[in-house]
């Protein structure tokens, strides 16, 4: 019995033996090719940083849109890598091993779309973002989606970064902006600014437009009468005054200027009112005491008292 196992052991042992035996003359047979394979690809490697350096730097230069210049130079820095590793596969060798392991990441790959459809989504908006030059919007525009305001900082593949006019760092998935309505206010370098004011009843209404008007002449920030003019409407019979609307353009570099104008427009109006005795009312509530409507509470509280 114990000559069995003996044997038996002993044969395992050899069959071990021939098997590392074998691994290992296949590793000294393929190290040499293990070895170029590595100084290839690691050559590649080395040299896709420098080009990636030299792109990145010349599309920057030639370039506006720094969103696709980071696009395409990443672009070609996994080209490289790619051909880097391809070359070595071919050296090993190992064509159909690769072959069968793409197979299967393929299938993989096409199982993680179904699961990561919003980052797939994200990723396929902001190609179609950086690729479009300038369009819908570029870096340094001030735009409007999805109820946020803001100054585009950065436009990556999967999300764009705006920084709103509170100062505060917003990140909006590319989907999100792409499915949805963008206003650029950059693009026209103009942008409308609407304001409504309330006049008293007792006022001469051509002399409120006219004097408005006059007192808008100049303004800061505002277009020339030429490129937009200012336009002047009577709006509506309000509860204690008549309304009108001021539209008038400005000139847009940032968005400051939206609020320089509106603060420069408000100060005229109220100084051209003062000078001319017109009155801004503010609202007014009458009190009816009683059944005699519009009589002053002194009288009716004297006629309740001597009766």
């Amino acid at each position: 019995m114990l000559d069995f196992f003996t044997q038996e052991i002993n044969k395992t042992t050899v069959l071990l033996q021939d098997k590392l035996s074998g691994w290992l003359e296949a590793a000294i047979l393929i190290l040499p090719n293990l070895i170029v394979a590595f100084i290839v690809f690691y050559t590649l490697h080395n040299l896709a940083k420098l080009i990636t350096s030299g792109v990145d730097l010349a599309f920057k230069r030639s370039l506006a849109n720094k969103a696709l210049a980071n696009f395409v130079t990443v672009l070609v820095k996994i080209l490289i890598n790619l051909l880097g590793f391809i070359l070595a596969i071919n050296i090993l060798n190992l064509d159909k091993a690769v072959t069968s392991v793409l197979a299967g990441i393929g299938i993989l790959g096409f199982a993680l779309g179904f699961a990561l459809q919003d980052m797939s989504a994200n990723l396929i908006a902001g190609i179609a973002l950086v690729i479009n030059n300038e369009y819908p919007f570029k870096v340094g525009d001030f735009i409007s989606t999805n109820g946020i305001e803001g100054e585009v900082l950065t436009i990556d593949l999967r999300s764009t970064a705006l920084r709103t006019i509170q100062g505060q760092f917003v990140i909006v998935p590319n989907k999100q902006i792409y499915e949805n309505p963008i206003s650029n206010f950059t693009t026209l370098g103009r942008r409308r600014l609407d304001l409504d004011v309330g006049v008293s009843y007792g006022e001469d209404l051509e002399r409120i437009e006219k004097i408005t008007l006059g007192a808008l002449k100049n303004i800061p920030y505002l277009l020339s009468a030429i490129e937009e003019p200012i336009r002047f409407f009577f709006t509506d019979f309000a509860d204690s005054a008549i309304t009108y609307r001021l539209t008038v353009w400005v000139s847009f570099d940032n968005n400051v200027e939206h609020f320089r104008a509106r603060h420069y427009i408000v100060k005229s109006i109220k100084k051209a009112y003062d000078e001319n005795g017109i009155t801004i009312p503010f609202p007014i509530r009458t009190l009816d005491f009683g059944i005699k409507g519009g009589s002053q509470l002194k009288q009716q509280l004297i006629s309740s008292h001597q009766s």
